[in-house]
């Protein structure tokens, strides 16, 4: 029944929790793979570049002319990306699942987390995603949002939530 099931992981022990669900899900279904992903937000600064006396403009119009030194200039470039971090990180899980038999492979995606695993797993034909949750409810989800949340309300396909270990229900 579920061929392709899509597992976000973000390196903590919450998201881990759902891994033994997916081995059950992976062995008793017959699934044929186990994709795990972990989503790396790029994150857009600017660095300065030698031999231009060009003014800079933000992309929202306004100068930073009157910061930068002579003869430089700012570009944007991507820094903070973590890919492979997060790629040692899923080789490291992806290693103990094909240990126990099961076909694993893996993916770091750049971009919104949300957005991310939604648009992969339908572009990629997975039967379902399976994700953990903290749980929260209320106020504390609104500060702090929920990925998990937003993949289930955003997605087409199946999601199976694993509620945190120790989780209480609220009334």
């Amino acid at each position: 029944m579920y061929k392709k099931i899509l597992v976000p992981l973000d390196g903590s022990k919450l998201a881990e929790s759902a891994l033994p669900h997916v081995e059950e899900l992976a062995k008793g279904c017959g699934t044929e793979e186990v994709i795990l992903v972990s989503v790396t937000e790029r994150v857009q600064g600017y660095r300065a570049v030698e031999g231009s006396t060009e003014p800079v403009v933000r992309s929202g119009g306004g100068w930073l002319g009157s910061i930068q030194p002579p003869l430089q200039r700012l570009v944007p470039e991507a820094f903070g990306k973590k890919e492979k971090q997060a790629q040692r990180y899923l080789d490291r899980i992806a290693k103990t699942l094909a240990a126990k038999g099961i076909n694993v492979s893996t993916e770091v995606l750049l971009w919104k987390p949300t957005e991310a695993i939604v648009g992969y797993a339908k572009q990629y034909g997975c039967d379902l995603i399976v994700m953990a949750s903290h749980g929260r409810s209320g106020p504390s989800r609104w500060a702090y949002g929920s990925v998990a949340d937003k993949v289930l309300r955003s997605s087409c396909i199946p999601v199976l939530m694993i509620r945190a270990p120790g989780c209480v229900p609220g009334i």
